[in-house]
This record gives structure tokens, C-alpha cells and sequence, in this order.
């Protein structure tokens, strides 16, 4: 994210630590309300059940956040571009096989952080945050766009493909994936779904090479 939009999720914060000591218990914040709001969902999480978790007082957490909303944005901050579908590469000899690594590797990660999970309610009840997300997913998309349109040049390819229409396509398969995770229990075959990714986008030829 851009510094205009960490001040615009984010905020100013009532003080930042400096001392170790300090710094731990924020930390120790940070993940009580990641904990937590997996657990429970953002709505039903409060500050005093954070700062419980965290072990620390409450006029601890508001020494650090004004609410809970600067504590969730402070998570997601180093977080959005990772919550974001990874970009495939058509340069490789085997770009099946590729993609669905970088897929498995991106989605085991951001899995393990949890804060997929949380979208969907935040993103209906924050404005702010539903834009920057939107203005993430567009910089990604036109990213897609222009490595299909070096690949196009270089007759790798589909000659006559609508390159947005492409590109939104790729991710919207890939954004399922996290769906498919808690559907499936962890279960995703990636090399499947990176096959349809690349069927969409090579000719026939290139798999027989």
C-alpha cells in the first residue's frame, strides 16, 4: 500500500511503543485481535476481550489503537498485497506445473494467517478499506494484462484473446481459492486449476512440445 493509503485505513495512532516492553505488549494485541477475530468475527469481538486475550489492561489497548478497526487495519496493513491472487508467468517451459506451485505456496500462507477469512464481512461494512482493495486487484490485474500482452507479441499464446477479459478470469479462479480451502479442508488440487488457467491462455500445440 501507498503511504496515503495506510493513513487512510490506519489513522493516527494515540502513541507508538518504544521501549521492548512496549513493543510486546502492542504485538501481544495484534495477534489477540487476529486470534480473535477469526474466532469470533470482527462484529463480535470487542477491545476489552483483546486486551483480556493479550493479557494486558484495557487502557493498554486504547494506549496503543483508538479502536479496534485501527488494530484490524494495522493486521491487514503489510497484508493486502498477500491477500491478493499471485501473478502467473507464461515464460516458463512447463507454465502448468509453475503456476500451480506459486498458487499452492501463496495460498498455504496466507492461510496460515487467517485474515482471508475476515474480507468478506470487512469489506461490506468499510468503505475505505473496499476501495483500496479494489484500486490492489486493479494494479494486479493490469500486471496480468501486460505480461499477457509480452507473451502475445511473442506468439506464445493465443493470438485473438481479450486480454482483460483474460485477465479477470484468472482471478477469479484464483480468488475461489481460499473458498475451496474451507470447503475442501485444505484439500486444492493446483495443478487442476492451473491447467484450466493455462488451457485459457496457450493453444493446444504447446502442451504437445
Amino acid at each position: 500500500m501507498s503511504e496515503h493509503d495506510d493513513e487512510k485505513l490506519i489513522g493516527v495512532y494515540p502513541s507508538v511503543p518504544k521501549q521492548k516492553r512496549a513493543q510486546e505488549k502492542r504485538q501481544a494485541l495484534l495477534e489477540s485481535g487476529r486470534v480473535l477475530f477469526i474466532e469470533k468475527g470482527y462484529e463480535q469481538t470487542n477491545a476489552k476481550e483483546i486486551a483480556s486475550h493479550a493479557g494486558v489492561a484495557v487502557g493498554t489497548f486504547y494506549r496503543y489503537f483508538t479502536d479496534k478497526r485501527q488494530l484490524m487495519m494495522s493486521l491487514l496493513e503489510d497484508q493486502i498485497d498477500k491477500l491478493l491472487p499471485p501473478e502467473p508467468n507464461w515464460s516458463f517451459v512447463d507454465p502448468e506445473r509453475f503456476f500451480a506451485s506459486v498458487m499452492e505456496q501463496h495460498y498455504s500462507q496466507i492461510n496460515q494467517i487467517g485474515l482471508h477469512r475476515l474480507l468478506p464481512e470487512l469489506l461490506l461494512k468499510d468503505p475505505q478499506l473496499a476501495d483500496i482493495i479494489a484500486a490492489a486487484r486493479k494494479k494486479v490485474h493490469d500486471r496480468i494484462v501486460s505480461d499477457l500482452k509480452k507473451a502475445q507479441e511473442k506468439g506464445l499464446i493465443w493470438g485473438d484473446l481479450d486480454l482483460d477479459t483474460v485477465a479477470w478470469s484468472i482471478m477469479v479462479l484464483s480468488e475461489n481459492i481460499p473458498e475451496r480451502l474451507v470447503k475442501s479442508k485444505g484439500q486444492v488440487d493446483y495443478y487442476e486449476l492451473s491447467k484450466v488457467i493455462c488451457r485459457l491462455v496457450f493453444p493446444p500445440q504447446i502442451f504437445k512440445q
